[in-house]
């Protein structure tokens, strides 16, 4: 039994695969590299390079590994991004997952992980969101999620395929062992911008709304470690293989933090006191949102390990530090 891990180059999915190589799971890896890194893959997992649309080349994949079950995490991932190229991201987030899903019933594969998000609640009415909430996503982003998730929800009736989709809230943090993190210099994630802003790769930062109806006026958010996070699809693939239906969860705390606050929190970790400025809202930013995670608890037997922001932010810290040695000793060998 081998499990393909797309976009396991990039940041939440090589967390996946050290999550299922420290279980002793058999694993092999498809990724285009357009924001994934070779290195980030451990040499022992096969390595695929190409993209997850490629028809043939999953169907070749599926085959040759074995593979029976996919934990797709391959997508573009930036809200603003998404509002201005709305069509690029509906082909790559949906129109290629379909084809992956369609391969994936034709090769036989039993189980499919999808790596979905909080974007498709929109600006939920209410907080802590639960899965029961309408679904109402206000980005392109979270409407190429969406629609992926329909897509399995019949595929699953027609054809038996059984799923797990896992709606993410803001992933953050690093491998508590150093082995990986979010490494692409252009992310635009809130904790990693603002580490590198502590660190001097960036001039500061921008916070984009303060007149939100939060208690600060930022955007409130749950942040969930990485580490965490690829432990809830390893539950959720011990929960399939157990004969457990398709479901749908929330992959968070349960808690929320402001913009504002994470900032102080970064500040306070790195004890530098970068510039911020504050600039207007963001289209597709909804104000709060929280994750409700009874569901994740009770049904998939999800315990969190690293629940502290402070810890996070502190792992986060060290992984950019690693990324700068690394950079720095390329730059002396070349």
């Amino acid at each position: 039994m081998t499990v393909l891990v797309t976009g396991g180059a990039g940041y939440i999915g090589s967390h996946m695969v050290l999550e299922l190589l420290d279980a002793g799971e058999k694993v092999v890896v498809l990724d285009n590299l357009s924001t994934g890194f070779r290195w980030a893959v451990p040499a022992e997992v096969p390595f695929v390079q190409g993209d997850f649309g490629d028809e043939d080349l999953i169907t070749e994949t599926l085959a040759r590994y074995g593979v029976t079950a996919i934990a797709h995490f391959a997508a573009k991932i930036v809200v603003p991004e998404s509002v201005a190229d709305p069509l690029g991201y509906y082909l790559n987030n949906t129109a290629k997952a379909r084809s992956l899903i369609e391969r994936a019933i034709e090769g036989g594969v039993q189980h499919f992980i999808f790596s979905s998000t909080a974007a498709v609640y929109g600006d939920p009415e209410s907080n802590p969101v639960t899965e029961d909430e309408s679904l109402k996503p206000v980005s392109p982003y979270g409407r190429s999620k969406l629609m992926v998730e329909w897509m399995l929800q019949d595929a699953a009736k027609a054809h038996g395929l059984r799923y797990a989709v896992l709606r993410y809230f803001n992933v953050a943090g690093a491998d508590p062992k150093g082995r990986a993190g979010q490494s692409t210099a252009n992310a635009t994630h809130l904790i990693k911008v603002a580490v590198q802003a502590a660190l001097g790769h960036r001039p500061g930062m921008e916070v984009f709304g303060t007149d939100y109806p939060t208690r600060d006026g930022s955007c409130l958010r749950d942040y969930i470690q990485v580490s965490d996070l690829a432990a809830a699809h390893m539950d959720a693939l011990r929960y399939l293989r157990g004969g457990g239906d398709s479901i749908t969860c929330n992959c968070g705390y349960a808690r929320g933090y402001s913009v504002l606050e994470v900032i102080d929190v970064v500040k306070k970790v790195s004890g530098v006191d970068f510039p911020v400025t504050i600039s207007g809202r963001r289209a597709g930013d909804p104000a709060a949102i929280v994750a409700g995670n009874d569901r994740i608890r009770a049904v998939l037997g999800w315990t969190p390990k690293y629940d502290d922001l402070d810890v996070i932010v502190r792992q986060a810290l060290l992984w950019e530090q690693h990324l700068q040695k690394q950079r720095t000793a390329a730059a002396s060998n070349a």
